[in-house]
C-alpha cells in the first residue's frame, strides 16, 4: 500500500510539474504586450507636466514601444522617453514624440480652445480632470482634438466650438466616441 501512496505522490508532482510549464508557455506575448501596455500608459499619466495641451501615445511592437505625439515641453518628452525605458520587458523606445514650436500666436489659440470649451455647457468635464481624455494640440495655427468623448454630440460640439476659435486656420477631430475611457 505504501508503494501505491509514493507512486501516486510521485504522479501528481509530475502532473502538477507539467501543468505549470504548459501555463508558463501559454503566457504569450500577447499577454506580455498587454501588461508593457498597462505600465505604459500608467506611466504616461504620471508624467507630472503632462497637460491638456500635450498628446502622447504609444505601439508596442514585442520589446520594441514606439511613442509618437506632441507635447509642449522638452520635459514631458525626455520623461515619458526615460519612463517608458524603464519598464521590464522594454528593450528599445523609439521617441517620435514631436516638440511644438513655441509661440504667442499658439498661446493664443490654446488660451481661447479652452476657455471657449470650457464654457460650453458639459463640455467642462473632459478638460478638468487630472488625465483629461481629450486633449488640444495646437501647431501654427491648426487644432487636433485628441483622446475620448462619451457621444457623438459631445464629438460634433468640439469640433464646432474649435472650427470657432479666432485665429485658427483648420481643425482636425481625432476624437473617439468610447463612453468608458471618456471619464
Amino acid at each position: 500500500m505504501r508503494s501505491f501512496d509514493r507512486l501516486l505522490i510521485i504522479a501528481i508532482a509530475i502532473i502538477t510539474a507539467s501543468y505549470t510549464a504548459v501555463n508558463a508557455q501559454a503566457f504569450s506575448a500577447d499577454e506580455s504586450g498587454k501588461i508593457i501596455e498597462q505600465k505604459i500608459e500608467r506611466e504616461l499619466k504620471m508624467l507630472p507636466r503632462y497637460e491638456v495641451f500635450d498628446y502622447i501615445d504609444y505601439k508596442v511592437d514585442g520589446s520594441t514601444v514606439t511613442l509618437y505625439g506632441k507635447v509642449i515641453n522638452g520635459i514631458n518628452k525626455s520623461d515619458a522617453r526615460n519612463r517608458v525605458a524603464a519598464i521590464s520587458g522594454v528593450e528599445r523606445v523609439v521617441d517620435n514624440i514631436d516638440l511644438l514650436p513655441p509661440g504667442r500666436f499658439d498661446d493664443v489659440i490654446r488660451r481661447n480652445l479652452y476657455r471657449s470649451l470650457a464654457n460650453t455647457g458639459g463640455l467642462s468635464r473632459y478638460l478638468w480632470p487630472v488625465n483629461p481624455p481629450v486633449r488640444l494640440i495646437v501647431e501654427r495655427g491648426h487644432i487636433t482634438l485628441e483622446g475620448y468623448v462619451a457621444n457623438q454630440a459631445d464629438y460634433n460640439t468640439m469640433n464646432i466650438v474649435a472650427r470657432s476659435v479666432p485665429g485658427t486656420f483648420t481643425v482636425t477631430n481625432n476624437l473617439v466616441i468610447n463612453n468608458d475611457r471618456a471619464g
